[in-house]
């Protein structure tokens, strides 16, 4: 322990005399939050609707009225002409189209199916999909108020319509997140992600920054071994790291309103575990290169990649193939992610994602112990 206390003490007045490496590790990660939480989002708001009222009455602008005010849609104009319309959609300015039936008010009075077209331009297939959900939404909650009520006086000037088929209505309810805002998805995955580059980068470089300045030789003849070379250099980082995550976690909450349901020691306690399995790939990554730009792009392409598109973090894993969904668990972002979304937005305990811990606790066994060897056998 001493001989490891003594590396990590060496590594950390080095960490401490670079103060641009230091600022770099500890409020950058937060930058990257503040700067990728603002920019990904899957909310689709201000989508740009013109309208073909053929009916042009009271019914029909209560629902322009109810897809303006939703705050998704916003109202371009009117237009009869479905050249136009076309006209519009190809140039871009407008992406939907509501088109209202003639007859729409007297349909709904008399209790009539009616169909209501909406247009949309498909040339982005992700916001042509919400949009969609959007539109089907809002028409089937004005339907369903507009089938509820009856308008007074108007029942003895019509003909019975006959007896009324019972129909089933859906009450969805959606737990944790019942705003379905995107930044409450994507924040936890942000946070994987920037911890998990800048965690591996910054230990990748640690060992490699000694071969380039000929200080290996000297850490040779030292009486330390490669697991408490490994070990004190592992912890100056780790502590700087776990520092950085857990400002990211505060800055997610201020910034983006993330909550935070469940217990902060096993937060505490799955971020650490999570940079100890980062901290390891580093240490292997330094141990294969031999020169700081081959470490830095070794820790890019094996952290960052992986954990945008192999973790969880935008694409869902059960929309891969079978044999990309292989891969994946060799990603620890993947089993981070688990947790921390469970902690963080569901208030889980342990039991609920305890596989996920253990997973991360192997890789990171894995990781320093392949390290460690690879070290071992260059300084045989």
């Amino acid at each position: 322990m001493g001989k490891i206390l003594a590396v990590g003490a060496k590594e950390m007045r080095q960490i401490l005399r670079d103060r641009r490496t230091l600022l770099i590790l500890l409020f950058i990660p937060a930058f990257f939050l503040l700067l990728y939480g603002y920019a990904l989002s899957f909310d689709i708001r201000n989508v740009r609707l013109a309208v073909q009222d053929r009916d042009r009455s009271t019914h029909s602008r209560e629902l322009v009225s109810a897809f303006v005010n939703s705050g998704y849609f916003a109202l371009v104009g009117y237009e009869d002409s479905d050249a136009a319309l076309a006209r519009l959609v190809d140039q871009g300015k407008v992406r939907a189209i509501l088109s209202i039936p003639a007859n729409f008010e007297r349909d709904l009075r008399l209790k009539r199916p009616v169909t209501v077209q909406v247009v949309i331009d498909g040339d982005n297939a992700n916001t042509a999909s919400t949009v969609t959900g959007y539109a089907r939404t809002l028409i089937a909650e004005f339907g369903a108020v507009q089938m509820a009520v009856r308008t007074p006086g108007l029942e003895s000037r019509i003909p019975d319509p006959g007896p009324r088929i019972p129909t089933i209505t859906i009450e969805p309810r959606i737990w944790y997140n019942p705003q379905l805002r995107s930044a409450l998805f994507l924040v936890p995955g942000l946070i994987a992600y920037i911890s998990m580059s800048t965690a591996v980068v910054s230990t990748a470089l640690s060992v490699v920054r000694e071969k380039e300045r000929g200080t290996m030789e000297q850490v040779r003849m030292a009486p330390v071994g490669p697991v408490a070379y490994i070990l004190g250099k592992t912890l100056p980082y780790l502590a700087i790291s776990f520092t950085s995550a857990v400002l990211i976690v505060f800055a997610a909450m201020a910034l983006f309103d993330m909550p935070m349901r469940g217990s902060w020691p096993l937060l505490l306690f799955s971020i650490g575990l999570f940079l100890v399995g980062a901290q390891a790939q580093g240490l292997l990554i330094s141990t294969i290169a031999d020169t700081q730009q081959v470490a830095f792009q070794i820790a890019l392409l094996s952290s960052m990649l992986p954990t945008m598109i192999l973790s969880g973090f935008i694409f869902p894993i059960s929309s891969m193939p079978t044999v990309v969904q292989g891969i994946t668990y060799l990603v620890p972002a993947r089993y981070f992610l688990v947790a921390l979304r469970a902690i963080v937005l569901k208030g889980a305990d342990i039991t609920a994602f305890w596989q996920d811990l253990v997973a991360l606790a192997i890789f990171a066994t894995v990781a320093m112990g392949l390290a460690s060897l690879r070290l071992r056998r260059e300084w045989a």
